[in-house]
């Protein structure tokens, strides 16, 4: 059965006053919810996707939309699935830190299906009513890790790096039909995703939790903070937007200079 639009923590669809509906960590907060919170304030009917069907509620409510319980490692669910969405929001990511040789196999696989797989089916059945309307926007959440590489992060890298090059190829076939296909690729942003990884990363390295910002994260940045959540959002948002129409295959940085090195 087809499912009105989808936009969420995980990913997320809304709809915008002039027809177009649109999707937006693992569970919510972040990147997700500052997404689905600018495109609600931009008129957008928004459905909340998230693994934590509480939380996604919670959201729901208070920007008017819907909630949708999902879990996007179910990977068997999502190929049955049709989306009636306009825009689509691709954002879930959960991250491991560790060397090669001691990266879990299980672990590796568990990322590349949620990051890389599950994107994948999501453009999957959102095009079909894309193409039928004429009229679609699919913005990937990358990371600066799409374009560059850091250590002990294999699997993320890999998985951002994947979702790079099916944005390009969304977006050579999507173009005939009014779809257009992007990736925004910030830097370290303030969410419980990244803050979690400050244990990790200080154990791996040797220093005190609280040299690891200035010590590992921001050490490439010419702007030495974290990237805000609403800032990533406000992109997002512009390029849901008509305004953005050209605007396709592109990998947009908001990263602080990381990439310019």
């Amino acid at each position: 059965m087809p499912m009105p639009f989808v936009t969420a923590s995980p990913w997320v669809p809304a709809h915008e006053p002039r027809g177009p509906q649109g999707p937006g960590d693992r569970r919510g907060g972040g990147i997700g919810a500052a997404c689905a919170t600018a495109l609600a304030a931009r008129g957008a009917k928004v459905v909340v996707a998230d693994v934590d069907a509480a939380g996604a509620a919670a959201l729901a409510d208070k920007l008017g939309g819907t909630a949708w319980g999902v879990d996007l490692l179910d990977t068997e669910a999502l190929a049955g699935l049709s989306l009636d969405c306009d825009i689509l929001v691709n954002n879930a990511g959960i991250q491991k830190v560790a060397p090669i040789e001691e990266f879990e196999p299980a672990d590796f696989r568990r990322i590349l299906t949620l990051m890389l797989e599950a994107p994948f089916l999501l453009i999957r059945a959102a095009l079909p009513h894309m193409y039928a309307n004429g009229f679609g926007r699919i913005i990937n959440i990358s990371s600066v890790h799409g374009l560059r590489a850091s250590a002990f992060k294999s699997a993320y890298v890999s998985a951002k790096h994947g979702l790079e090059g099916l944005s390009k190829v969304t977006a050579l076939e999507g173009g005939q039909h009014g779809v257009t296909s992007n990736c925004i690729n910030p830097g370290y942003v303030r969410t419980p995703l990244v803050e979690r990884q400050i244990a990790d990363q200080a154990l791996l390295h040797g220093i005190p939790e609280s040299e690891v910002l200035a010590k590992v994260m921001l050490t490439e940045s010419a702007v030495k903070r974290l990237v805000e959540p609403e800032e990533v959002a406000s992109l997002a948002a512009w390029i849901a937007s008509d305004d953005a129409g050209m605007v396709t295959g592109a990998s947009y940085t908001m990263d602080g200079g990381w990439s310019a090195r």
